[in-house]
């Protein structure tokens, strides 16, 4: 080390490194997902292991413990709040990273890249049982990855959720997760009963895929994602992926039959897409400091702009003549209160992705209990399709017809992103709190979105929570900015906000 580069310095300099080859990583799984031919699925699995590797035995390499170390205990680090937080998130990468076997880091890298190409086939033909050897070789692996972290006086899971979400155990998800899912259901009940459904032909409009994709772009500059730093592609399962400094990547999905399923998604992603934008990469890529604090966080943001934007009248307001010009005349009969009606509804499907949003939550539950029982063993992975219709006639009343519109919709298991389903309804409950405290404290923010000036809510998400990094854990972030724990009310209260109206109630 140069006697003018302290341990902080030499630090973040190797860090910035792996940041540097992660990004490498996680461009190939980009193409992998959008332009890579089929034929490259062996080679694709072969080098997407050994960048892993690479970049497994640099995060645990001795150096980087001894440095860690040494800022621990100098004292120009500990007396700067910003530097400790990003050493202490150091610690936490380090120690999760030292706990797993190189060769445990390939193998999940490798068998995740076949089980995507596998779960694609399985997807298209609707037949779980070609899924079925990928998902028990890749719940085999995830269980060697939960036993290599530990979980304490908890279990197996926990160790997978505090991957995506620090210091979050299934216990306390249970304990958000199961009155929420009693008061939705009860409340869903309600809208069934007594409610009149609104009419939704306004989205049953045949709409060309090519004049979607322009209206979507549209959409993304007027909000702000920067289309200089970013990119729209089609894919799928869509996805956003935060490559590096200057090159953020959207993914969307399109059905003509139904344009704001691929409306919706885009906005989703850009949602994730401008979390990644306003993260400070520029002066803090490759350390904590630059990095988004938990998926549940990242999820908040996307569906803020999702739902709480893109559902509002405000929107529908300043929006519906810019999609009548796009997309033509298929909408003209509409007005703005009949489309904020149609994609404000409480009807449980099929398909989570497409699902409405009061009822997208009961989705994520299922995934929650079957993936907790997959790890804990007592789910085989052949009994998948069985215990995932069960819970959708028991949670949403629905009866599934076929595994692609079932167990199959997801690429999530294929990837091992296990623990990873609990972080998208936690992200609801923390948009709605947010967003609460947002509509106190710009008091205009309708009359604005319903003029398309949408900077004052971009530069508050920059500001309170992108800038931040990692600095503050999920928790802590919410009640600094709101001023109150994570809780259920202010997802309701919204919900309720928005589908009573719609339903004449």
């Amino acid at each position: 080390m140069p006697e003018s580069q302290t341990p902080y310095d030499e630090l973040c300099s190797l860090t910035r490194q792996i940041a540097t080859l992660e990004s490498v990583s996680r461009l190939v799984a980009w193409d992998q997902e959008t332009y890579m031919p089929a034929g490259a699925a062996g080679a694709r699995a072969r080098q997407m292991a050994m960048l892993a590797g690479i970049v497994h035995e640099r995060k645990t390499a001795p150096r980087m413990g001894e440095l860690i170390q040494a800022c621990e205990e100098d004292p120009d680090v500990t007396g700067d709040p910003l530097r400790t937080a990003c050493v202490r998130e150091m610690r936490r990468d380090y120690e999760l990273a030292t706990k797993l076997p190189g060769e445990l880091v390939a193998e999940l890298a490798r068998v995740g890249s076949e089980a995507q190409q596998v779960w694609k086939r399985a997807r298209t033909e609707s037949d779980f049982a070609l899924f079925r050897p990928s998902l028990e070789t890749m719940v085999a692996l995830t269980r060697q990855k939960a036993e290599c972290y530990g979980w304490g006086d908890g279990e197996p899971y926990d160790a997978l959720i505090n991957e995506y979400e620090p210091e979050t155990t299934a216990r306390q998800i249970e304990a958000i997760f199961t009155p929420l899912r009693d008061r939705l259901s009860a409340f869903i009940a309600e809208v069934r009963d007594n409610g009149t459904p609104p009419d939704t032909s306004p989205l049953d409009v045949q709409i060309p895929a090519d004049r979607q994709h322009a209206l979507g772009l549209f959409i993304l500059k007027s909000i702000g994602f920067d289309l200089q730093c970013g990119r729209l592609d089609t894919t799928t399962h869509p996805f956003c992926e935060g490559l590096a400094p200057g090159d953020t990547r959207l993914t969307t999905r399109y059905h003509e039959e139904r344009f704001t399923d691929a409306l919706y998604g885009t906005m989703h992603e850009a949602g994730h897409g401008i979390y990644e934008q306003g993260l400070p990469k520029g002066s803090h890529f490759g350390t904590p400091l630059g990095e988004a604090i938990s998926l549940g966080i990242h999820e908040s943001q996307s569906r803020m702009w999702e739902n709480f934007v893109g559902r509002s009248r405000a929107f529908w307001t300043w929006a519906l003549p810019h999609a009548r010009e796009y997309l033509g005349s298929p909408i003209e009969p509409f007005s703005t209160g009949q489309l904020t009606a149609a994609v404000n509804t409480a009807s449980p499907s099929l398909i989570r992705v497409e699902a409405d949003e009061a009822t997208y939550n009961l989705h994520i539950m299922v995934r929650f209990e079957i993936e907790r029982a997959l790890i804990s063993g007592d789910l085989p992975p052949a009994d998948v399709p069985g215990a995932w219709n069960e819970r959708y006639k028991s949670f949403l009343g629905v009866d599934v017809p076929d595994d692609r519109r079932g167990c199959l919709q997801d690429v999530h298991w294929a990837f091992g992103l296990i623990g990873y389903f609990p972080t998208y309804c936690l992200g609801n409950l923390y948009a709605a709190q947010f967003w609460e405290t947002i509509r106190s404290q710009i008091p205009d923010l309708d009359t604005q979105i319903a003029r398309g000036r949408f900077d004052a809510l971009r530069i508050w998400l920059n500001e309170n929570i992108h800038a931040h990094g990692r600095r503050y854990r999920a928790g802590e972030l919410c009640e600094r900015v709101t001023g109150k724990p994570l809780g259920p009310d202010p997802l309701l209260r919204h919900l309720e906000s928005r589908i009573r109206p719609a339903y004449g109630l």
